[in-house]
């Protein structure tokens, strides 16, 4: 299934190259950028591409009735990229990079010419992931020596920035301002300092060694921001300390935040509510049991028999240690409908 987001008149050859490559190469794309992408921003990179997925893009843009489809697929939040296009990527540390990375994908829509020659004995999908590899490796090369940092440091949020040029198209990309949504004091912190606050685990005193149940461990929703955190018992669920979060009007930010950061409905892994992405920490959760590894997958959330992915549902995942986490600003149950749309295709 292929939709274009733009007028054939205004089709740049970039633009025709995204708008040809299928989710499967998209996938792939992410998969062999991985190497090349530095540790801080790996997961991020990949919870990223779960939270924005090009399947559900496409169903809702081919929906005869867009707004029906969505209450079909009961969800809710913000699930359209044009609307978030400088915000969906804070989580990633190459999001203070965002202006200069924008800017440089304006202008290489405009400039690129087009692929020089394709292998006749490769797919589409080996096709198209190999081009969009080679495009985001190089344009992050030219940022990063402008910007005089790590060519790693940018890798993942350029390639964020074809997918949301994908899913926006060109008017809607170009119209956001391109700001980058972090304070002097968050832009300032390196990736060694962020990547070892991930790793720190909750001290439990003097005879901590000796605790069980009683050791309580850190949630971080938020690394751009110092107060979004709370703590919850050894083994609970991550959705159970988000839940005693009074520090702020959650519903007044977002009405699916019934009791706490983190939307949750039922807690019992029924709604997909709860879904978040693991940035640090995966390890330190209880492996996916039985129930949540079929509900997340039917979700649409993720497919994979890794037994602690990236993405988890917060009302099964439990803490063995501290984690940090992000939580999408949307949620609904559509991965049994793009399988079928697919089967049909």
């Amino acid at each position: 299934m292929s939709t274009s987001v733009t007028t054939a008149a205004a089709e740049t050859p970039l633009i025709s190259l995204l708008n040809q490559c299928d989710e499967g190469a998209w996938t792939a794309m992410v998969r062999s950028l991985l190497p090349s992408i530095h540790e801080i921003d790996s997961n991020a990179a990949q919870i990223w591409f779960s939270f924005y997925p090009l399947g559900l893009f496409l169903a809702l843009t081919a929906a005869a009735d867009a707004q029906k489809l969505a209450s079909e697929l009961l969800l809710q939040g913000n699930y359209y990229l044009k609307n978030q296009v400088d915000s969906s990527h804070k989580f990633l540390y190459g999001h203070r990079y965002w202006p200069q990375v924008k800017q440089a994908v304006e202008r290489h829509a405009a400039e690129w010419r087009g692929l020089q020659s394709a292998s006749p004995d490769r797919s589409q999908t080996e096709v198209c992931a190999a081009a969009l590899a080679d495009q985001i490796l190089a344009l992050a090369t030219d940022v990063a020596s402008a910007l005089k940092v790590d060519k790693s440091l940018v890798v993942g949020i350029t390639a964020v920035a074809f997918m949301t040029l994908r899913q926006t198209g060109p008017a809607s990309f170009t119209a956001a301002p391109g700001s980058m949504q972090l304070d002097k004091k968050h832009v300032k912190k390196s990736p060694e300092q962020i990547l070892k606050a991930r790793a720190k685990d909750d001290s439990q005193g003097m005879l901590g060694f000796l605790k069980t149940v009683d050791k309580k461990w850190t949630v971080v929703f938020d690394e751009s921001d110092d107060e979004a955190k709370y703590k919850l018992n050894n083994a609970q669920d991550l959705a159970w300390g988000a839940a005693e979060d009074r520090s702020r009007d959650w519903a007044a930010l977002d009405p699916r935040r019934i009791e706490g950061p983190i939307p949750v409905e039922c807690r019992s892994a029924s709604c997909g509510t709860c879904w978040v992405g693991v940035l640090g920490g995966a390890q330190k959760l209880a492996p996916v049991a039985t129930r949540e590894d079929k509900k997340i997958k039917e979700f649409g959330y993720i497919d994979t028999a890794e037994p602690k992915p990236l993405i988890r549902l917060a009302c099964q995942a439990q803490a063995e240690g501290a984690v940090s986490i992000v939580i999408p600003p949307w949620n609904g149950v559509f991965g049994k409908y793009l399988k079928a749309t697919l089967k049909n295709d």
